[in-house]
């Protein structure tokens, strides 16, 4: 799939990871259309803490694999707790995830004005359980917070990389997550698996 960032920027782009999985198709498409990203692992919503660490570690295992640089942000499950209370009963593509989204693509986009990336993207693009409308929303008004950095709209589930993204999933045997991350959505599945 032939893709182009916003502003022909090639090497000072940002990639806002939210797992390998997501991540795998969307390194390899930009790398064969010669753009190297920077990959930012910034998902506080992640719970618990182990499950946070093996999502991380894979993506660091990947990324790195790659030899691209790999960015570990903070993880602060209480600061991100915080920042969606009175939210936790919404549904799945509800007010929560459009929270959820803003406070992880505005510590991307503060992150890459701070370190010179002119352009940022997100993974959460790619999964199917997402919101497109919302996380485009959210990207664009991280970077209209953040001075001097753009928002890559695009729609990663195209061009085949949904599929190649299944490929690389058996190809590097990647822990598969089954829930978002987020202690609401895991209460969710849960409850779906008691249900069935």
């Amino acid at each position: 799939m032939k893709i182009e960032t916003p502003n022909g920027e090639r090497d000072k782009v940002l990639l806002h990871s939210c797992c390998a999985p997501c991540s795998s198709a969307i390194i390899e498409c930009m790398m064969a259309n010669g753009i190297r990203p920077t990959v930012y692992y910034y998902n506080p919503n992640i719970y618990p803490l182990e499950e946070y660490e093996t999502r991380k570690a894979e993506a660091k295992r990947f990324v790195t694999g790659q030899g691209l640089d790999f960015v570990d942000a903070d993880y602060d499950y209480p600061g991100w707790k915080a920042g969606v209370c009175g939210l936790e009963e919404e549904p799945e593509r509800g007010r929560r995830c459009l929270q959820c989204f803003k406070m992880r693509l505005l510590q991307t986009a503060r992150y890459a004005a701070e370190h010179g990336f002119t352009t940022f993207t997100t993974t959460l693009a790619s999964s199917r359980w997402k919101s497109l409308e919302q996380i485009n929303e959210a990207g664009r008004w991280a970077a209209a917070q953040v001075e001097g950095v753009t928002f890559w709209e695009q729609n990663w589930r195209k061009g085949g990389l949904q599929e190649r993204r299944n490929e690389l999933l058996r190809e590097y045997n990647f822990y598969n997550q089954l829930y978002c991350g987020c202690e609401y959505s895991r209460k969710r599945l849960e409850q779906m698996e008691n249900n069935s």
